[in-house]
């Protein structure tokens, strides 16, 4: 057999594999050999037909079978030996003038390569790593937010100017079908939050959603629009009043801090507020951690140049996944992945420059921590070692989930590269400064 690449361009590229009658017809016969005991033809006995008519009748399906087993192996010894990367599978190409007939045989297949370029994570860029903090408003506002959860609901016949009203945002042109319930302050212009009071149960205030927040992104949080359409929307939502409450905020007591942080962890409000807002600068320094991935993900796929075989990997798609696509379906299917494969390529070479490996005592390490934080959500605050390394083995049995996880430690590693190499200057600001960053306005 006599196997050799022959270049295309620097991604694709053909292997081109000439089989002799030498490389099959041994194992061809062998198998001939064994079919006389079995063959069945008609106007023969089981076992009696002449081993020209075998020949003839099975022939050609074991020839084929045994040849499509040699190129097979040697296919995959060659692409091992040549230490190919490849992307996609190879492809056979159609040969107009092959014949199953021919003693030696000609094939080839068309390969993509994983293209060389070079990751520049020093090069100038824009990223900025931001530090969130949480400003006296805010903390101001979780105060009282954890007063009225913690505080007695009063039931109300008509709104009044501190009155929490609930009911649902409908529109249906939009599709708004959303329960919410809210302060009269929410509301960027005062008079809005005033055209509810004197309202009762079953009265609808109508409302014009364009300027309706001081920021935009709420109707996210209150309508359930997606973020594409929150710019946009300019159309007027009924909100059917549901209940009217007044709540009697409850007290800053000791035993409201004990129901919030545990008994003794904090003792007065100057400690409350202090907790607050290292509770939710935590909380904005993994959105930033998360901004800054984004941001430097963003910069490496639009700075690092390099082609991809694009019309090989088009024609692979059409063959690769369960359902069979059109040339028109795979276009599409590559345009919505590409970005993702650059990005996959880019994260296996600062892998690769960066040393950034994997152990399996990092994963479990990461996977305890996730599982104390998911607990603590739920008031565990101080379980024990035995308890979270037998759900970390549970956790790690499955392994869709050490998938899942092994590529969050590797972002998280990452994450850690890029702080470093990129030199991003650091940008104090404001949660609803950093909203504003993040969102490109």
């Amino acid at each position: 057999m006599d196997i050799k690449r022959v270049a295309i361009d620097a991604v694709n590229e053909v292997i081109v594999m000439q089989v002799s009658h030498m490389d099959y017809k041994g194992q061809v016969q062998k198998r001939i050999n064994e079919k006389m005991a079995t063959a069945t033809i008609k106007g023969f006995r089981k076992g009696q037909v002449p081993r020209s008519m075998v020949e003839k009748f099975y022939g050609p399906a074991i020839k084929m079978e045994e040849v499509n087993n040699v190129i097979q192996l040697a296919l995959s010894r060659f692409i091992e030996s040549e230490k190919l990367e490849l992307l996609g599978s190879p492809l056979p190409k159609i040969n107009d003038n092959f014949s199953w007939n021919d003693e030696d045989l000609t094939f080839e297949f068309e390969i993509g390569l994983t293209p060389e370029f070079s990751l520049n994570l020093d090069a100038k860029n824009d990223v900025i790593k931001y530090i969130v903090k949480a400003d006296q408003k805010l903390i101001d506002e979780q105060i009282t937010r954890i007063q009225k959860q913690f505080g007695t609901a009063i039931p109300q016949d008509v709104v009044a100017e501190d009155s929490d009203v609930s009911g649902t945002f409908t529109n249906e042109e939009k599709g708004i079908n959303a329960r919410a319930t809210f302060g009269l302050t929410i509301f960027k212009d005062k008079k809005t939050g005033d055209s509810f009071i004197g309202k009762k149960v079953g009265d609808v205030v109508t409302l014009k959603t364009k300027g309706l927040f001081e920021d935009d992104h709420q109707l996210m949080d209150y309508l359930k629009v997606s973020h594409d359409d929150v710019h946009s929307l300019d159309v007027e939502v009924n909100f059917t009043i549901e209940a009217i409450n007044g709540t009697n905020l409850a007290e800053l007591n000791q035993e409201l801090f004990d129901r919030l942080f545990g008994a003794g962890e904090v003792a007065s409000i100057e400690e409350l507020q202090a907790k607050i807002k290292e509770d939710a600068e935590n909380q904005f320094a993994l959105q930033a951690d998360q901004k800054l991935m984004a941001d430097v993900t963003n910069f490496l796929i639009e700075s690092t140049k390099f082609d991809l075989p694009s019309d090989f990997l088009i024609k692979w798609l059409q063959t690769a996944g369960e359902k069979k696509l059109t040339e028109d379906e795979a276009k599409v299917e590559f345009e919505k992945s590409e970005r993702g494969l650059r990005y996959q390529l880019i994260e296996g070479k600062a892998m690769a420059q960066h040393n950034v490996q994997i152990s399996f005592e990092d994963l479990k390490a990461y996977t305890a921590k996730v599982i104390r934080a998911q607990m603590a959500q739920y008031g565990q605050m101080n379980p024990t070692d035995e308890d979270v390394d037998g759900i970390v083995a549970r956790v790690l049995s499955n392994q869709d989930e050490v998938r899942r996880l092994s590529q969050q430690v590797v972002s998280e590693k990452l994450l850690e590269v890029f702080k470093e190499k990129t030199n991003a200057p650091t940008k104090e600001v404001t949660y609803q400064e950093f909203i504003a960053a993040s969102y490109g306005e």
